[in-house]
């Protein structure tokens, strides 16, 4: 199958995701599919809540980026993938999957895709969400509140703990491995235009 893979990276509540899911929304299932690196979060059982409370999602280790790996050369290969659900209720993956089928455009989404050289060398495109650190945390504080069941301080403690160092660290440097960066993600129509456009030249090899 000639798979192209376009990778969408940015600074958690860039608007990356809004993008991502309204790229694909602009086609359907058989044409794209996608995968988001939060599915690959590693598991462990091994702790308890409190512990896993506790740890730094937001650190390359923190993710099973082998496996992500090998379900892109396998839908690269035309072969469906059964992705991890995760549960950021309980900080835990859960024992579910979900089936990925292969499609001409994969896209992946992700706050440290850019800056692990294994995924990199997968992909055609690579997208970086540029967005205000004011507009990111807001979005990040409504979000985990209303969807995760997460407190306000749990969200700035983990915010000043871990996501603004890591994305300082890891993120905001990876924005140089970019081909294109796009200000303000799902809001920029022009972008997703432009993108849109793209993907359709793509279908119609």
């Amino acid at each position: 199958m000639n798979t192209i893979l376009i990778g969408i990276a940015g600074g958690s509540g860039s608007g990356k995701t809004t993008l991502a899911d309204r790229l694909v929304e602009s086609f359907g299932q058989e044409e794209v599919s996608i995968l988001r690196h939060d599915s690959y979060y590693r598991r462990h059982d091994e702790l308890t809540y409190e512990e896993r409370t506790k740890l730094n999602y937001d650190s390359p280790e923190a993710y099973e980026t082998e496996l992500l790996c090998k379900h892109i050369e396998m839908l690269k290969q035309g072969k469906p993938v059964d992705v991890p659900v995760y549960d950021f209720t309980v900080h835990n993956r859960s024992d579910q999957t979900e089936r990925v089928d292969p499609a001409p455009v994969i896209v992946l989404e992700g706050i440290l895709i850019f800056a692990d050289p294994r995924l990199l060398s997968l992909m055609d495109i690579k997208i970086y969400v540029d967005t205000d650190a004011d507009e990111r945390i807001l979005r990040r504080l409504r979000r985990d509140v209303r969807d995760r069941g997460r407190s306000i301080d749990s969200v700035i403690g983990q915010y000043l703990g871990t996501v603004k160092p890591m994305h300082e660290l890891y993120v905001e440097p990876s924005k140089r491995a970019a081909d294109i960066i796009v200000p303000r993600g799902g809001e920029n129509t022009v972008a997703l235009e432009m993108l849109i456009d793209r993907v359709r030249k793509q279908l119609k090899k």
